[in-house]
């Protein structure tokens, strides 16, 4: 896996990321920080990156068990350290699931599943910050 970050000077504080599979990412500062807001901060697409890392288990695991998944959304909210480096000491996971006949059973396992042993973000995160998980079940919208 590879990626390369380019300094946007005329932005301020912006970068671009290109990703090995060549998709592009923006990232900016905080106006006090020298940047002017454009995009998001680099921790928020860490943060980002890691829903995305755990809902594509919570997905795959639900599919693989012949359930029918029609939707996943997560939440996280986190807490980072006052001071530098500034890691994420507590983040917390709320899963909405949308699914016919999906049990409480099943989605806990596959919350659990992606949690403690699937999602590299979250485990390596995991090894600064308290993480914790919660779901609700969500019957589709016609």
């Amino acid at each position: 896996m590879e990626c390369t970050i380019n300094w946007l000077p005329a932005s301020g504080m912006a970068f671009a990321a290109e990703t090995g599979s060549g998709h592009l990412i923006n990232m900016d500062g905080a106006p006090d920080g020298g940047g002017r807001n454009l995009a998001p901060r680099p921790m928020e697409t860490v943060l980002a990156g890691t829903g995305g890392c755990t809902a594509y288990d919570v997905v795959l695991i639900l599919k693989r068990g012949r359930h029918d998944v029609r939707g996943c959304q997560v939440k996280l909210t986190a807490e980072r350290a006052d001071t530098d480096p500034k890691v994420f000491t507590k983040i917390h996971m709320h899963f909405v699931v949308t699914g016919v006949n999906l049990t409480e059973t099943a989605v806990q396992r596959a919350v659990q599943m992606s949690h403690e042993k699937y999602c590299s973000a979250s485990i390596m995160l995991g090894k600064t910050a308290e993480i914790t998980t919660s779901f609700e079940i969500s019957p589709p919208t016609a």
